[in-house]
């Protein structure tokens, strides 16, 4: 009985999916820098910093959480847990200082000192997210899109997580959650860095796998819809601080509720054959000496020409025996000097690169160009929401600023599954899921810049659920194209283009719009007293604008940027089939 319950534990120790649901953990508490927003009113009041001070720090948070190289380098010679150390001990010491200086703890130290200190504390969430997606990309290759999709969505959704934790704790100082920020995430990543490590999940397949996924789904989805709901309740209601304890409560029933996955399969499911596991194993050995062949070796680049236009297909062992057949021959006739042969230049799609070598690749740049139209332009409206409420006319922009984190959320999850569905039942490149993600944006961005009802609602929900998907879609997109050898690297680089983007866009297009406008109306004002733009005294010296033309015309622009981004995807569709058809074969098959 105790071998028994011992080889359970073993497996369950070792289970791809307690794997997972810890990396969901962590992600739950990674994306600190979504918490800019409510952690820099208490640095404005305390230091007497201007909002242009406060804007400074924004950049050098933001700064932190995109800048990833070295992040992406470690993890190609460290272990998983070397990452989440650097990142836990990072988000500590950045945190911790910023705490300590705002708490007057110590004496105030100059500007740049905090812009340094919250670079370093939000950088350490590039190594948590880095450690959690290699990790588990390798433990599900064949179901990247789900996996990337629900960590991303459990990130972007971790400050909606952090602040309700907080709340339990009704700390009278404010900047008590500058101290949780620095202590809280660190502590989970700690407790959990030496579980989220690959530990061979592609000989782990199981039937239940799918339910698996299904059932995360549904906890994914009941989670969105409880905080918001929550957050509703706690903005029109003036909650008891049991009741909001108790909300709490629940939340973390919910986040540690996808447990009960690994529980199952280790504890109570019948163990497979061995037969079925040797056998995945021989597979793993095959595909392991192909990976590790002479990158100098000689190869027939005319078997892409002799290949017959139906060979890609035909099913996977079929295909393989026809692509056999050709060698041999090309072997022969080039024995015989009828056809030239050429070494090996680099590796091809779908095998493993490093940065250097994908950054000559024009599918790389062609991820990279997409996101920087799309994603920056979704970051911009999401960058600028607070203020693009505000022209409206509404008082209240906290309840938009959560819908729109609640849709990004959504948007990761769904973006995973949809694409998971286009790669498998559809045998259509990955990126066909992240063109349809942009088109989504642009019909968002347009809504609201021709003025149609209940713009702001659409707007919010589209944009959204455009801006995450490609949150889900990119990771494993580029993963299927250039390898896992080093994805860490490529991943932190391409997401270099979500800032770049929103610099562009929103410092170049969208504030010197509103810029122009609130100069306008404010000379409008000053020459008409009676006309309806004018505003109370305290806001005189403002250039504040008001109405949908402050930013229709800016969504207007980013609409058919997101066009133009949509139509690179589906280059990229175009270029990448063949290699996905290889990946995943025909769906008949």
């Amino acid at each position: 009985m105790m071998a028994q319950f011992h080889r359970k534990f073993k497996a369950f120790k070792n289970s791809r999916w307690l794997v997972f649901v810890c990396a969901m953990w962590i992600q739950s508490f990674a994306g600190i820098g979504y918490l800019f927003g409510s952690i820099s009113p208490v640095i404005k009041s305390t230091m007497g910093y201007s909002q242009r001070q406060v804007a400074i720090l924004g950049v050098a948070k933001d700064l932190g959480d995109a800048i990833g190289f070295v992040a992406g380098y470690l993890s190609e010679i460290l272990p998983s847990w070397g990452l989440f150390a650097i990142g836990a001990v990072l988000n500590f010491l950045g945190y911790g200082l910023l705490w300590l200086i705002v708490s007057q703890k110590i004496p105030a130290l100059p500007l740049w000192v905090l812009c340094i200190a919250i670079y370093v504390g939000t950088n350490g969430e590039t190594f948590f997210n880095t450690g959690a997606l290699i990790s588990c990309v390798q433990n599900f290759p064949r179901t990247r899109g789900p996996v990337v999709g629900i960590l991303k969505g459990y990130a972007g959704l971790s400050g909606a997580i952090i602040s309700q934790i907080y709340a339990m704790f009704n700390a009278p100082d404010e900047s008590s959650l500058l101290f949780m920020i620095a202590v809280g995430p660190a502590m989970v990543v700690i407790a959990l860095m030496f579980i989220v490590r690959p530990v061979g999940g592609h000989k782990q397949v199981r039937p239940g796998d799918n339910s698996g996924f299904m059932f995360t789904y549904s906890v994914c989805l009941v989670l969105a819809a409880y905080v918001l709901g929550v957050l509703i309740v706690e903005d029109v209601f003036d909650l008891s601080q049991d009741l909001i304890t108790l909300f709490a409560a629940i939340l973390i029933v919910l986040i540690v509720l996808p447990i009960i996955i690994p529980i199952i399969f280790a504890f109570f499911s019948e163990p497979r054959p061995l037969v079925q596991d040797s056998l995945l194993i021989e597979a793993q050995k095959e595909e392991a000496g192909k990976s590790e062949q002479d990158p100098n070796e000689v190869i027939f680049s005319e078997v892409e020409d002799e290949k017959a236009s139906d060979v890609d297909l035909l099913p996977s062992s079929e295909r393989q025996k026809r692509i056999a057949q050709l060698q041999a021959k090309l072997f022969q006739a080039a024995a015989d000097g009828a056809v030239r042969v050429k070494r090996r230049r680099g590796p091809r799609r779908g095998e493993n690169f490093t940065l250097k070598q994908a950054l000559v690749k024009a599918d790389f740049w062609l991820i990279f160009v997409s996101l920087l139209l799309a994603a920056g332009s979704g970051l911009t409206i999401i960058d600028n929401l607070g203020q693009i409420t505000l022209s409206l006319g509404y008082t209240d922009t906290s309840i938009y600023v959560s819908m729109i984190s609640i849709w990004n959320f959504l948007g990761r999850i769904g973006g995973g599954y949809v694409s998971e569905i286009v790669v498998r039942d559809y045998a259509y490149p990955r990126p066909m899921a992240m063109a349809v993600a942009q088109v989504i944006m642009a019909f968002g961005l347009f809504y609201y810049a021709v003025g149609l009802p209940g713009q702001i609602y659409v707007s919010t929900v589209l944009i959204g659920l455009g801006y995450g998907a490609h949150w889900a879609v990119l990771p494993a997109a580029a993963s299927e194209l250039f390898g896992l050898k080093s994805f860490g690297a490529l991943y932190n680089f391409l997401t270099m283009a979500n800032p770049a983007g929103s610099l562009i866009f929103s410092e170049v297009i969208a504030s010197g719009i509103y810029d122009y406008y609130a100069e306008k109306q404010a000379a409008l004002r000053h020459q008409d007293p009676s006309s309806l733009l004018i505003k109370p005294l305290m806001y005189d010296d403002d250039l504040t604008c008001v109405g949908t033309i402050c930013y229709s015309i800016t969504c207007g622009i980013l609409s058919g940027i997101c066009i133009v981004a949509a139509v690179l995807s589906m280059i990229l569709v175009y270029r990448t089939r063949r290699v996905y058809t290889q990946l995943y074969g025909n769906p008949s098959t």
